[in-house]
């Protein structure tokens, strides 16, 4: 014997529920595990080139850094590495001693980092940063 089959079909329903449960506990599972924590760094704000003034300060000492990343001490090529010993000479020198990095804005960032963290290194608690073009 044969089943009749009356041509209705039958739609299948599938329960959404737990499926939204499962997705509203992972979410809140996530916000509350993650933390938000603020990475430290060096929070610089260059000047752009069109802004920079060209006119050189006196300070006790001026690093340049030109767009080839080539530092210039006090009118002198210097290497990265020389940074702290030419700032720790003249911080001997002059205790209240300030540092300009002036920095061109073709420049590498990591170059002007290096600079600033060297001049910290040495004891400078002055340091300024500027741009040329």
């Amino acid at each position: 014997m044969r089943k009749k089959h009356t041509g209705i079909a039958e739609e299948a329903e599938v329960d959404m529920t737990p499926m939204l449960d499962i997705v509203f506990i992972m979410l809140i599972f996530f916000i509350v595990t993650t933390t938000f924590t603020k990475e430290a760094g060096l929070e610089i704000q260059r000047p752009s080139g069109k802004t920079a003034t060209t006119t050189k300060v006196k300070a006790n000492v001026l690093i340049t850094i030109t767009s080839d990343d080539q530092i210039v001490i006090n009118d002198r090529i210097a290497d990265v590495r020389t940074v702290r010993a030419n700032v720790e000479r003249v911080l001997a020198e002059a205790p209240d001693a300030a540092v300009i990095v002036q920095s061109h804005e073709g420049a590498n960032t990591d170059t002007l980092v290096q600079v600033v963290n060297a001049a910290k290194e040495a004891g400078i608690d002055k340091v300024s940063v500027g741009t040329y073009n």
